[in-house]
């Protein structure tokens, strides 16, 4: 079956979507839609891996300037709901808001914006691109209990698409920071491959599993920063690599804590007033001591010789320098998430810290990149039905009884593969 050019679009199509398989090789830049975009972590990935992006949506109109002014004027500050119209490219991808079920945060089953990981789902499921890339925190798993995974696989899974679903930590991609993250991956009738870890992960409780012999570590706090110059308090050669200087308790706080000390290991007159309603929250409500788990970590020192904590929204007053009396700079926390010194963003010291914390790392989103354009260069062809072809729900070896929950759902809706029960033993 021949393809056909769309009058509108000069883009080629065909009557059969599996006639799309093989139809590209890669002498030809695969092309992708970018929804929630944000700041372009996801997109700058596909770009350093030869793709083209064809359009990117936002409805943040600061996440809209950031990406025109570092990837190109192809974005646009829309909503997305599955009534959007866009081209149909390869490769769909995105990540929708995560506040309404950040474990960062309260969760609020009722957030509206978790509704859009079912209009994600089923704007794919509309426009039937070749393969989409899903990103999102790991509280996505068992947010509403779970709703969020079906929204995201069932209308996908529906339409065709065999699908990866799987926790990954992003330091063992490189990425200088032990960021997990959920990922899924899939193809319309085909099966794509999951890219492999590139990197060993440690510092961090469980790090080590899913570690492959042979491979490199992933990279230090040091190691990451050592191409920035030193920061300054005013007037800093490298953007947004200032730093307001620490005074009173804050100081005094920074001074006693070495690498790897968080407030919980200070004398109990320098905690915040947050910090001590955090900490003995639980005990207020009458939970009994041996569930009450431990107290928040509150501020605390990175080590120098180990990846980084996650970087999130709230990185520059909840981490402390390495070496130096002071909380990161914005440019240090975009250089832990692998964004290019030079990559501007736009509006408040508070929006640039939100757009970074939110972001995809460009790094993890060209590892993602490079294994499924891999896969297109290959040709695969159409191999079964929509399916859920393997699902990680964990890196450790437990789960919460929330987390058991959700496995037991997704396992019983979607028959596990041979592949898919070697991967969850």
């Amino acid at each position: 079956m021949a393809p056909t050019t769309d009058p509108k679009s000069g883009c080629r199509a065909f009557a059969d979507p599996a006639m799309r398989y093989s139809a590209y090789g890669m002498h030809e830049s695969p092309t992708v839609v970018d929804l929630f975009a944000g700041a372009g972590g996801l997109s700058l990935g596909f770009v350093r891996a030869g793709a083209r992006i064809i359009a990117a949506y936002d409805n943040w109109k600061v996440a809209v300037e950031t990406y025109a002014r570092n990837l190109g004027d192809h974005v646009h500050e829309r909503a997305i709901s599955r009534s959007l119209q866009i081209e149909t490219p390869d490769i769909i991808v995105g990540g929708p808001p995560c506040q309404g079920f950040s474990s960062a945060g309260m969760r609020r089953a009722d957030d509206k914006r978790n509704t859009l990981v079912g209009e994600f789902s089923r704007l794919i499921a509309s426009v039937q691109p070749r393969a989409f890339v899903f990103e999102n925190v790991e509280g996505f798993l068992t947010g509403a209990r779970g709703a969020f995974v079906f929204d995201l696989l069932e209308p996908l899974v529906g339409a065709g698409y065999r699908i990866h679903l799987r926790k990954v930590n992003a330091a063992q991609y490189g990425v200088p920071q032990h960021r997990k993250r959920v990922v899924a991956i899939g193809g319309l009738g085909w099966d794509p491959s999951f890219p492999k870890p590139t990197h060993a992960a440690f510092g961090a409780p469980g790090a080590h599993l899913g570690n492959g012999r042979g491979m490199n570590l992933t990279p230090t706090v040091d190691e990451a920063l050592r191409a920035l110059p030193s920061a300054s308090i005013e007037n800093p050669s490298v953007r947004d690599h200032s730093y307001e200087p620490l005074r009173g308790e804050d100081l005094a706080r920074a001074r006693l804590l070495k690498p790897g000390q968080s407030m919980r290991d200070l004398p109990e007159h320098l905690w915040h007033e947050s910090y001590k309603r955090r900490a003995f929250r639980r005990v207020i409500d009458g939970t009994p001591t041996e569930r009450r788990g431990g107290a928040p970590f509150g501020v605390r020192r990175l080590k120098p010789n180990e990846p980084s904590k996650a970087i999130t929204s709230g990185a520059l007053r909840e981490f402390l320098h390495p070496h130096e009396d002071r909380g990161l700079t914005v440019r240090e926390c975009a250089v832990l998430q692998t964004f290019p010194i030079d990559f501007a963003f736009a509006g408040s010291a508070s929006d640039r810290i939100q757009l970074i914390g939110n972001a995809v790392p460009p790094l993890l989103g060209e590892r993602i990149a490079r294994s499924l354009l891999a896969d297109f260069g290959e040709g695969r062809t159409r191999s079964g039905d929509g399916a859920l072809l393997s699902f990680v729900p964990t890196l450790s070896s437990g789960m919460s009884p929330a987390l058991f929950e959700v496995t037991r759902r997704v396992l019983r809706t979607f028959p596990p593969t041979s592949e898919m029960a070697l991967l969850w033993h």
